[in-house]
């Protein structure tokens, strides 16, 4: 996701903020942008492509203010382009963004009525627009932030400079981390640690809806309510292995945080933004066209999925959105239990393979065998050239980058995000897809990044609640439809980190068995977004109620109904049905994480685990 730095103090802020774009490089980003004074004014240079273009722009450009912000961008509204690129500046107002702006259609809209010239095609744009007008009136950048905050609807962080105040930089949040670096001479905002750590060690976090006003080597911080408060500066004491983790406690955690970026990259070649179109890119091979591959997939009458492990509820996923959306037969199998039992291919099937390293197996031994019946073989990997991905016919990535946790986070959720675009290529080829609905998905899996860095704020919650989670006996997922491999994946996770008894169910099978385990001592854990099965999840959460359960419920938006019936309720952002299960899945890693760490247990390396199972 975007990377965010500001910078007031007495260094050289050319030097600081390209430094600080360097260590952000890691988040991903297809543009970047500085914005510093010289002057009097902010001066902008933006270049489209890798940070050494900007830096060729910069390189013989001295300044003599003391103020600036840099940005390096991963597109969202807007394809990859200079004009699309960070800093974006109006009428004396820079600003630098991270997220989206989920209601920015009708701000644009009202903006455009108002005689705005709005010069690239993001989101984030319109917030400069916002401030100038407010200003106009305030004359104030802190009360022009405190104005437009209220207008904004989606998840962001950003910083804004004004050059009729050239020593004030302000930054807000809500979503996004945002965090504030205090040294001896100077003040840093970042996205995160690493890219100041090199220039202080104490640090203060933002919460959502805090602002925090840099005036100088002076900062205060207001919460929502516009009160100023004092908020504790922790040093960070950072030793070589922690660099390598750019901060976090395991790699497990830094790669839970990473989703946002990982996801966005998955869907990244298979979306053309400018067009809106869906399609599988490079699927068979860089030279093979997008007409070519839905040609040869447009004989498929049969689907067969084999994975094994959280790649196994992966392709559960796969199963019940393929057959909705195309009407298409699918069988998922775990590919242990599939080289064995014979089965019967019929002609025309694909058989979908799933396996992060490439190299499972039980996965590998199941694709020999498809292709000795005759059957055409897609891979979903995150290695490319490993053996599954050189002996398949069809080739899609993961494209979640190195993993070093044993446990999968974003391997899985970045291969939901390409089954979503599967299940729709598929779905476009049958005909099932109409033109409008394809538009309104693209821009649905374009929020998925940041919805997931919303959601990613649970993290605060089962930190402070993993103490008591621990004490309960087991724990029961459930969940019907597609939180239904969700519920499975969750209680997977529990069990692999944390060694406690955890399993997951169908919710409707509760009454056919499981029930009569559920009492105080239990926690039932529900996955219900509001989806066309919701009604149903909730009777039989219902039942678990009336029988002493203790639920921790995850479901969309300000679900009162859910709320009422739990002990702890979670929300995701109210989202798409396709799109659930990868905001889902990131609170039941965070909860198994935070209850296997209060244990004291490995969380990076469980026990009589390994990353890539490549044995029978």
């Amino acid at each position: 996701m975007c990377g965010i730095i500001g910078y007031f103090g007495d260094k050289d802020p050319k030097n600081v903020i390209l430094d600080g774009l360097k260590k952000l490089e890691y988040r991903g980003y297809d543009s970047a942008g500085v914005c510093i004074l010289d002057d009097g004014k902010f001066s902008r240079f933006r270049a489209e492509g890798k940070l050494s273009n900007l830096e060729e722009k910069v390189k013989d450009k001295q300044f003599n203010g003391h103020i600036g912000i840099g940005h390096t961008r991963w597109a969202t509204h807007g394809v990859p382009s200079e004009r699309n690129a960070h800093p974006h500046k109006v009428s004396g107002v820079s600003i630098v963004h991270n997220g989206i702006i989920e209601n920015y259609q009708s701000i644009k809209k009202e903006l455009l009525a108002n005689g705005a010239k709005i010069e690239s095609e993001t989101d984030s744009e319109l917030i400069a627009h916002l401030l100038s007008i407010a200003l106009e009136d305030t004359k104030d950048l802190e009360t022009a932030v405190e104005q437009v905050l209220p207008k904004l609807k989606g998840a962001f962080s950003i910083v804004a400079l004004w050059e009729e105040e050239p020593n004030k930089m302000v930054a807000f949040k809500d979503g996004p981390p945002l965090v504030l670096g205090v040294g001896e001479k100077e003040i840093l905002v970042a996205s995160d640690i690493t890219a100041i750590v090199s220039h202080t060690k104490d640090v203060v976090f933002l919460e959502d809806k805090e602002v925090v006003i840099v005036n100088g080597t002076d900062y205060k911080i207001l919460d929502p309510r516009g009160n100023e408060i004092h908020k504790k500066i922790e040093h960070i004491d950072w030793n070589p292995e922690a660099a390598e983790k750019q901060g976090y406690d395991t790699y497990m955690l830094k790669e839970i945080f990473e989703q946002p970026r990982a996801v966005a990259q998955a869907l990244e070649p298979h979306i053309d933004i400018e067009n809106q179109v869906i399609q599988l890119q490079g699927a068979l091979g860089p030279d093979v066209s997008a007409e070519e591959i839905n040609k040869r997939l447009a004989q498929v009458e049969r689907i067969f999925v084999v994975a094994c492990g959280t790649s196994y509820y992966a392709g559960m996923v796969a199963e019940y959105m393929i057959e909705k959306m195309t009407r298409l037969p699918v069988e998922i199998e775990f590919a242990s239990e599939f080289r064995y039992r014979e089965p019967v291919l019929p002609p025309k099937s694909l058989v979908i393979v799933i396996s992060q390293s490439g190299e499972t197996a039980d996965t590998l031994a199941s694709l020999r065998m498809a292709k000795e019946q005759g059957a055409e073989i897609m891979s979903i990997c995150n290695v490319r050239s490993s053996s599954i991905d050189r002996e398949a016919d069809y080739h899609l990535y993961m494209r979640a980058e190195a993993e070093i946790g044993v446990a999968s986070t974003k391997a899985l959720t970045c291969t939901l995000a390409v089954i979503n675009v599967l299940s729709a290529t598929l779905a476009k080829i049958k005909g099932r897809l109409a033109r409008d609905e394809e538009v309104a998905l693209i821009q649905k899996l374009q929020q998925i990044p940041a919805e997931m860095e919303k959601v990613l704020v649970h993290d605060k919650f089962f930190s402070e609640a993993a103490n008591s989670l621990k004490r309960y006996k087991g724990f029961l997922y459930i969940g019907r439809g597609l939180s239904f491999p969700v519920a499975l994946e969750g209680a997977l996770k529990l069990k692999e980190l944390a060694y406690l008894h955890a399993e997951g169910y169908a919710a409707g099978e509760m009454k056919h068995g499981p029930i009569a385990l559920i009492d105080q001592d239990m926690a039932i854990v529900v996955i219900a977004p509001k989806d066309d099965v919701y009604e149903k999840t909730i009777s039989n959460l219902e039942e678990v109620r009336a029988r002493g359960g203790q639920v921790i419920a995850i479901g969309s938006g300000e679900d009162e109904v859910l709320k009422d019936l739990s002990l702890h309720y979670l929300s995701i952002p109210e989202g798409d049905w396709r799109t659930n299960p990868i905001l889902a899945l990131v609170p039941l890693q965070l909860m198994s994480y935070h209850v296997a760490s209060s244990l004291g247990l490995d969380v990076d390396q469980p026990r009589n685990l390994a990353k890539s199972v490549t044995v029978e």
